[in-house]
């Protein structure tokens, strides 16, 4: 890992201001991403509790097979 964020950085060194910006900028976007992944998960787990007493019954048993 060291190795490729050493890379990163050199190839960073070479960027004009305003493309060393951009960088910036798409890192952020990534990270920001990353946790909205990360929330939607954690939120569908912690649904699912809810969901299962809504869902679970012999009336809707039939959509269990799809």
């Amino acid at each position: 890992m060291q190795t490729q964020v050493c890379h990163v950085v050199e190839k960073l060194q070479h960027l004009s201001p305003k493309r060393l910006a951009e960088a910036d900028d798409f890192i952020d976007f990534i990270q920001l991403r990353d946790q909205s992944d990360s929330l939607r998960r954690d939120f569908a787990l912690a649904s699912e509790a809810a969901f299962a007493k809504i869902w679970d019954n012999d009336d809707d048993a039939i959509y269990d097979k799809l």
